[in-house]
C-alpha cells in the first residue's frame, strides 16, 4: 500500500491529539517509515499471508518512534494507536461488514474446511525469518466447540519492534484483536501473547450469538 494510503488513516487522530504539531509529526513519521519499511519489504510477496500486515505495522512503529522522540507518554501513544487501528479495521460498508462475518459462518461447512486447511498450509511455516508462523487449531475440544482457533508461534510484529528496540510498545496492537474478533461475530478468548512474554499468542473464540443464548 502506498505511503499516502497509510497516512490517511493516521491524520485524523494525530490532528485531534496534537493539533499544533500534527504536520511535523506526520512528516517525521513518513521519514521513519521509509527507513523502517526496508525491514518489511518482503511482506507483500511473502508465502505466508499473515506477513502482509507487517508493512502497515511498520508505519505504526514509525509513528510510535516519532511520538516517543517527542516525549509522549506510553499511555498517550497507546491511546492514539488504538484509536487509529480501531478505525482502520472497521467495515467500510455493508459488504465489507458481511465479508468479515463470512468465515465464521463457513467454519463447519465443507468449503470452510477446505479453506482452513489451505490457509493452515500457508501460515505454518516462515515465509521470511522476520515474519509470522502460526497453526490453525480445528479440534473442537480445544476451541470451545467452535472448531477454529489460531496459535501464533512466531510474531512478525514483535520481531519488527524488537529489531528497533521498541518492544515495550508491541503489545499495543494486541489490544485490537478483540475488536476484529467482534466484527466477525466472535468473542476472543486468549490466555497470553508473545508481546507479554508468553510462548505463543493463542486465539480462541466463542460465537457472540451463542453467548447471548446462554445468558
Amino acid at each position: 500500500m502506498p505511503l499516502r494510503s497509510y497516512s490517511k488513516y493516521f491524520k485524523p487522530a494525530i490532528q485531534w491529539y496534537f493539533p499544533i504539531e500534527s504536520v511535523s509529526i506526520m512528516a517525521t513519521t513518513d521519514i521513519h517509515y521509509k527507513a523502517i519499511s526496508k525491514d518489511t519489504d518482503f511482506a507483500s510477496s511473502s508465502s505466508n499471508p499473515i506477513d502482509r500486515r507487517l508493512d502497515f505495522c511498520a508505519y505504526f512503529l514509525a509513528l510510535i518512534k516519532t511520538l516517543d522522540e517527542k516525549g509522549a507518554s506510553f499511555e498517550i501513544i497507546r491511546t492514539v494507536c488504538v484509536e487509529i487501528v480501531s478505525n482502520y479495521v472497521k467495515p467500510r460498508n455493508a459488504l465489507h461488514a458481511y465479508t468479515k462475518k463470512l468465515i465464521p459462518r463457513l467454519i463447519n461447512t465443507r468449503l470452510g474446511l477446505i479453506l482452513i486447511q489451505s490457509f493452515h498450509k500457508r501460515i505454518n511455516s516462515l515465509g521470511n525469518i522476520d515474519g509470522f508462523r502460526a497453526n490453525i487449531i480445528t479440534d473442537k475440544n480445544q476451541t470451545y466447540g467452535l472448531g477454529y482457533g489460531v496459535d501464533i508461534l512466531e510474531c512478525g510484529i514483535c520481531k519488527l519492534f524488537a529489531k528497533h528496540n521498541f518492544q515495550k510498545y508491541s503489545s499495543i496492537l494486541c489490544e485490537v484483536d478483540e475488536i476484529t474478533s467482534s466484527l466477525a461475530g466472535l468473542k476472543l478468548i486468549r490466555t497470553g501473547t508473545i508481546a507479554h512474554g508468553a510462548s505463543k499468542c493463542d486465539f480462541r473464540y466463542e460465537r457472540i450469538n451463542s453467548q447471548l443464548k446462554t445468558k
